[in-house]
């Protein structure tokens, strides 16, 4: 019963943590691009496809999905996800 009730407080807290990273690592992103763009057009424009593909999935509510390709796109700028 405790592991359930443990499992279901992980569950519950965890969405709203995902939810409020999202928009933490668009501005991340969004910065470096203004101020440090990468010098490779087709990593420029990987970034910015991941960027938007990440605000999308922010805006569909799947959190988890949505920080993941957001760190795929701060891998590629050289940022910690």
């Amino acid at each position: 019963m405790r592991r359930l009730t443990a499992y279901a407080f992980a569950v519950l807290f965890s969405s709203p943590l995902l939810a409020m990273h999202c928009p933490m690592d668009m501005a991340k992103i969004d910065e470096q691009l203004k101020t440090n763009p990468p010098k490779d057009a087709a990593t420029l424009q990987q970034v910015r496809e991941l960027r938007a593909e990440g605000e999308q999935l922010h805006q569909a509510g799947k959190h988890a999905d949505s920080v993941r390709v957001l760190g795929r796109a701060l891998y590629l700028l050289g940022l910690k996800p």
